[in-house]
């Protein structure tokens, strides 16, 4: 039985309990409805103890959620934040008992008290069938809503720590997603592309075929929902530029050529998929198995490198106020070549104090261990590319004779690891800058 049909089965077997649980509970009143029906239900699933009727009643609370509009929902959450809280006294007496007799069980009876009693209900409401769907859908809802409504905090909290394990490494799954994977993924692949649009069917068969690879994390409770993929370019060289890696192409001999010949894999594209679990860490994981599972697949490869976008260097080069570039500026000229690269390095190897480069994408590659090896020009030249980086595109290569060692020098102190491009571009003297202007 494949994992998909696994959790089919295990799908049927709660909902057969949850449908023999509905005798051994009394629902709320039919007088109760919308968010305090939700309300009812949330309490009377906290405080029950059978696991049949937990079930029943754990159903009967999403199927009620998922009929409220948005304002229901808003209520629900509000409440939910609020009132299911540790019991100050009990933490209370926990924190001076540990602190009187610090002890392993003392540790215990401390953790157990200020543990939310919102955890053990999200846990409860994950019985239901399609409930890790539910919740997950539920966090997107509260990221939304979280900067009008600064009190739902402590629920976006508790979310976050039990998807940290619910999703941890060890329950997921990488799968290669080629042209034979069920139309109902590759449909949200072309939905959930956050880096370079697919537009539409001809353009996802260009970037599944035979010099290209493609990858996604599944977990066996959402089946057929990505997590996270990541797309793969199969070239010779390191690629400067991603407008060639996306152009159209039909001859599949010539690609299968390519893919042969290849010396080294690209990685262009990185989207997280599921919103609800924003904050919940898979790429560094993704990256690092995808290398190893193209190493065994095609040992021809030599260098494995990302081509990056990098979305604060407007920003960045704006209020840094650089007199060689015009406010405003979409279509940078060549004079502004060298000005904007060094600006470019400048931005991606400032630690701050040990924080490492303000950029999220350098910091999430720098982080895994990877090396800012080159800075490129006109990398992506498409609208969104030129409005967020003047156009730039950064390499960033994972050495796996390197990798731990700038993964360390990187957390402790926020240390970039460079390559000899990057390292010319920041020089101030003759050398960086004549070896730039003949590049």
């Amino acid at each position: 039985m494949d994992g998909q049909g696994s959790r089919n089965w295990i799908e049927r077997v709660w909902s057969t309990i949850a449908d023999r649980g509905r005798a051994f509970v009394t629902m709320p009143a039919a007088a109760a409805s919308g968010p305090a029906r939700a309300v009812l239900l949330a309490e009377a699933l906290l405080s029950g103890r059978g696991e049949a009727s937990g079930a029943a009643l754990a159903r009967e609370l999403l199927t009620v959620l998922r009929g409220l509009d948005g304002g229901g929902r808003l209520i629900f959450f509000r409440h939910v934040a609020a009132h299911f809280a540790p019991d100050e006294e009990k933490l209370r007496a926990a924190a001076a008992a540990y602190l009187e007799t610090p002890s392993t069980a003392q540790a215990a009876v401390l953790a157990e008290a200020a543990e939310p009693p919102r955890q053990e209900l999200l846990r409860r409401m994950n019985h239901a069938q399609g409930g890790t769907a539910a919740l997950v859908e539920m966090r997107a809802e509260l990221l939304g809503l979280l900067r009008e409504e600064k009190a739902l905090g402590p629920l976006d909290d508790d979310l976050r720590h039990l998807f940290a394990s619910w999703f941890n490494r060890g329950f997921l799954e990488l799968r290669r997603i080629d042209w034979n994977t069920p139309a109902a993924v590759l449909e949200k692949l072309i939905r959930y592309e956050a880096v370079h649009e697919i537009d539409g069917w001809p353009d996802l068969r260009r970037r599944l075929a035979a010099d290209r690879r493609c990858f996604g994390f599944f977990h066996p409770a959402l089946p057929g929902e990505p997590l996270i993929f990541v797309e793969v370019a199969l070239v010779e060289g390191l690629a400067e530029a991603v407008q060639p890696l996306l152009a159209p192409d039909e001859d599949g001999d010539a690609q299968a050529a390519r893919g042969r010949r290849a010396d080294t894999a690209i990685f262009y594209s990185i989207s997280n998929c599921q919103e609800g679990l924003r904050g919940v860490s898979f790429g560094n994981f993704l990256i690092k198995q995808v290398v190893e599972e193209l190493k065994a697949e095609l040992p021809q490869l030599r260098r494995f490198s990302t081509l990056s976008p990098v979305p604060g260097l407007r920003r960045y080069v704006e209020r840094s106020e650089l007199p060689e570039v015009p406010v405003g500026t979409t279509e940078p000229e060549e004079a502004m070549r060298l000005p904007l690269l060094r600006a470019c390095a400048r931005f991606l190897t400032d630690t701050r104090d040990g924080r490492g480069p303000a950029d999220p994408v350098a910091r999430f590659h720098l982080g895994n261990g990877a090396r800012l090896e080159r800075i490129n020009w006109r990398g992506n030249v498409s609208a969104r590319g030129l409005a967020e980086s003047y156009g730039i595109m950064v390499n960033y290569l994972y050495d796996p004779d390197s990798i731990e060692a700038n993964h360390e020098a990187f957390a402790r102190g926020g240390t970039v690891a460079r390559g000899e491009a990057v390292e010319l571009l920041l020089e101030d003297g003759p050398r960086g800058w004549k070896a730039r202007l003949r590049a």
